[in-house]
């Protein structure tokens, strides 16, 4: 049986709108990963973005896991490769062994206005699971705005341009989704469930596509994968370390143990340089720093004369923190 989800005012029903959404349908995916206790769905939405199947969709735990498993339109599974993400703002890249797919085209997206009409693809509450088409919410963009504006209202390190949306894309399975005009035309990521710490209503959003696509060019030619991965480097022959820096990671029990500072030694360079405790570094010298093993063995390619360059999490903020010797 298929299900579709179509909220749509009963005059807009039209052969266009059909037309429109058997366009869209075969580049969407159900992607299938980590999560069910807790009350943590183990599923999100992604669209494919290359023939060669690139797959883009958000960061989120549903990704960390070994196991990703990619659902086409057709029914057909297959598991993904992580190529990489952006945590800066949040979005992510996998890889399955397809080709000849039918995708979106990131240099076409179009942008979006306050007011213009929308319709946003997802696989809502989990309701696909092979063959079944995606859910199709119609609305319109509320707002065309700066979530800087709403800074410590929501639990996320996203802060730049996003469309608010009156369609009720906030809800479990819909993040990853695609945001596209009328037309069918790609405009934005549908955004993770952010809920106002203020006044506790949920926000519906979109993440334009212009926002991204840098990061998604990095990711595919391999700039924010950890560059300790590079056999053309070498080690510096008097690097930086962990205890030179004056900085204690939380326990590496997991090889993607996330880099969190649990202890910072007084008057070392890193108290000097702003770092805290509860940090959690997400860059190093412009290198992704994916865990404490990839920052640690990152740290062995830095010579003390250099620099160190942090961009860390604290709390709901981004901070850049500069590390230079004190000898």
């Amino acid at each position: 049986m298929l299900f579709l989800w179509l909220v749509l005012p009963l005059a807009a029903k039209s052969a266009s709108f059909s037309e429109v959404i058997d366009e869209v349908q075969p580049r969407m995916v159900k992607i299938y990963g980590a999560g069910g206790i807790s009350g943590l769905e183990a599923y999100q939405s992604g669209f494919i973005i290359s023939s060669e199947g690139h797959v883009l969709t958000v960061w989120s735990y549903v990704l960390d896991t070994d196991y990703i498993t990619v659902t086409l339109d057709d029914g057909r599974k297959f598991q993904a490769e992580f190529v990489g993400h952006d945590p800066r703002i949040e979005i992510a890249l996998l890889k399955i062994d397809a080709t000849d797919l039918p995708y979106f085209n990131l240099d076409e997206a179009v942008e979006l206005s306050s007011g213009d009409r929308v319709l946003a693809f997802s696989n809502l509450y989990g309701v696909a699971t092979g063959s079944e088409p995606a859910s199709v919410l119609h609305g319109s963009v509320s707002a065309a705005t700066d979530l800087a504006a709403r800074r410590g209202a929501f639990d996320t390190t996203y802060r730049g341009p996003v469309y608010v949306l009156d369609a009720m894309t906030n809800n479990p399975g819909a993040a990853g989704g695609v945001l596209t005009n009328r037309r069918g035309q790609l405009a934005g990521v549908l955004g993770k469930e952010l809920r106002n710490s203020m006044n506790n209503t949920w926000l519906n959003y979109a993440i334009p596509i212009g926002e991204l696509a840098q990061s998604v060019d990095d990711i595919r030619a391999g700039k924010l994968i950890p560059r300790t991965e590079d056999d053309s480097r070498r080690p510096s022959l008097d690097p930086w370390a962990l205890d030179l820096l004056g900085v204690t990671l939380v326990p590496n029990v997991l090889d993607k143990t996330p880099p969190f500072v649990d202890r910072i030694r007084p008057e070392s360079p890193a108290e000097q340089a702003g770092l805290r405790v509860d940090d959690l570094i997400l860059f190093i010298n412009d290198g992704i720093a994916s865990s404490c093993r990839v920052l640690t063995d990152e740290l062995k390619f830095i010579d003390r004369e250099e620099e160190i360059r942090l961009l860390v999490q604290r709390d709901k903020e981004l901070v850049e923190i500069q590390i230079r010797s004190v000898d």
